[in-house]
């Protein structure tokens, strides 16, 4: 195991300077609008040591809209048509960053569908994206999603983001909506589902799990005796649950920032999932993974940073795509480069449901020269597309499988902290 601790342990908590960066939650890109488009961003942490001064938002190449301040929330009207939009702010040492959001304004009322298009091929779970506009006064009460006549998920207001897992082959969905006045529309989306994949299921409640302790500044490795650091694992939790069956993760302490690692290799040498791989025929052959969890946070205000990676090693590669919410240091998305051994900004952002259960669903790559890219996450409904790539790096030894890790990291005062895990799923392809 000695191999394989080495290589997991290099992904550990650092913290790294965050440069000023926008990020919106609201419109999405390309998204398809009504007359009234609702803009909510904010300003992360900038190097400039006077802060931000103010944001604005762009239509066309007009600035249409400025405030003062590090968050932005307002409702701008824009004609029908396709706009290029900005969100942009400024510092006050005249430093500036932006993002481009391109939007379409309908002028009929009805469902408007970004993704997935019908007709078009998709892996599982698709991606889908829409928005409702209505002539009802009182605006859209909902919107809905049927997968073959059965209606599998439903979501407050006139906006829509999820992940649906989908089975292989031709698959009828319905996107509606409901307005607040008795009224409803729909827009089908046919599309055919290629490389459903295989599902290794109910993880958390698995055998097999591995923790170690990280100790700050360092983030030396201690597997047990460690002063300064406690944590605890346990399993088949009824409550708080959405399966019956979770698993209860503590972490404490006194040392500060200090973090605790749990691992599970699942495929490959000490495979949990009866997936040994000892003929070396499986792992070549994947190049796709989605990481799926239901978490649970009971204190949102000591939670640091919670932590959720797969890692594959084989001839002498390791990959890690290492994904975690910074939940305190700017509640943004990093991501893990394996070759500088440092996490990177991914200008996504990172809001977590306090006192109850968060949903992520991350969506990753092996391209064919064994490149990670990073394609999605997905949180509580909304999904950002990252689409960045990062080289693996060299693994000495032979260590060969898949590990899935989750991590929690402590707080300035190590405060004591507890998070729920249940229905965890690994897909592969």
């Amino acid at each position: 195991m000695k191999t394989l601790n080495s290589a997991i342990l290099l992904l550990t908590s650092f913290a790294v300077p965050v440069f000023a960066n926008v990020v919106v939650s609201s419109p999405s890109n390309g998204e398809t609008v009504g007359a009234s488009v609702h803009y909510v961003a904010k300003a992360t942490t900038t190097d400039c040591s006077r802060g931000v001064a103010s944001m604005g938002v762009y239509v066309d190449s007009d600035l249409v809209y400025v405030v003062d301040g590090t968050t932005l929330d307002t409702t701008l009207s824009v004609n029908t048509g396709k706009h290029n939009t900005v969100v942009e702010e400024w510092d006050y040492c005249g430093g500036a960053t932006f993002m481009n959001l391109e939007i379409t304004s309908a002028n009929s009322p009805g469902v408007h569908v970004t993704s997935p298009a019908n007709g078009s091929d998709v892996s599982t779970p698709a991606n889908y994206v829409a928005t409702a506009t209505t002539s009802c006064s009182k605006g859209v009460a909902s919107m809905g999603i049927y997968a073959n006549n059965k209606l599998v998920y439903v979501t407050d207001g006139a906006r829509l983001n999820t992940q649906l897992p989908l089975g292989d082959g031709a698959q009828h969905t319905v996107i509606e909506e409901w307005d607040n006045c008795g009224g409803a529309s729909y827009t089908p989306v046919n599309v055919t589902v290629q490389g459903a994949g295989k599902v290794l299921s109910d993880l958390q409640s698995s055998g097999g799990w591995t923790s170690y302790g990280e100790f700050a500044p360092e983030y030396n490795v201690c597997s047990s005796n460690c002063a300064g650091l406690d944590w605890s694992m346990s399993q088949h939790h009824e409550s708080p649950s959405l399966s019956g069956n979770a698993t209860k993760f503590s972490i404490g302490g006194s040392k500060p920032y200090s973090d605790v690692l749990w691992t599970n290799p699942v495929m490959g040498q000490y495979s949990t999932q009866n997936l040994p791989d000892t003929d070396h025929k499986l792992l070549p052959t994947l190049h796709n993974f989605t990481y799926d969890a239901y978490f649970y946070v009971t204190n949102e205000s000591v939670t640091q940073v919670l932590e959720f990676d797969v890692s594959m090693y084989m001839d002498g590669t390791g990959m890690i795509w290492g994904n975690q919410c910074n939940n305190l240091g700017g509640k943004e998305w990093d991501i893990w480069d394996n070759v500088a051994g440092k996490w990177v900004s991914s200008g996504v952002g990172c809001e977590l449901i306090n006192n109850g259960w968060n949903h992520v669903t991350i969506h990753m790559q092996r391209e064919s020269d064994n490149t990670l890219l990073y394609q999605s996450i997905s949180l509580n409904g909304v999904t950002a597309n990252i689409n960045r790539k990062f080289p693996p790096f060299n693994v000495p030894g032979n260590w060969w499988g898949v590990t899935l890790n989750y991590q929690m990291d402590g707080n300035s005062k190590q405060s004591a902290n507890t998070t729920y895990l249940d229905n965890f799923t690994l897909t592969y392809w």
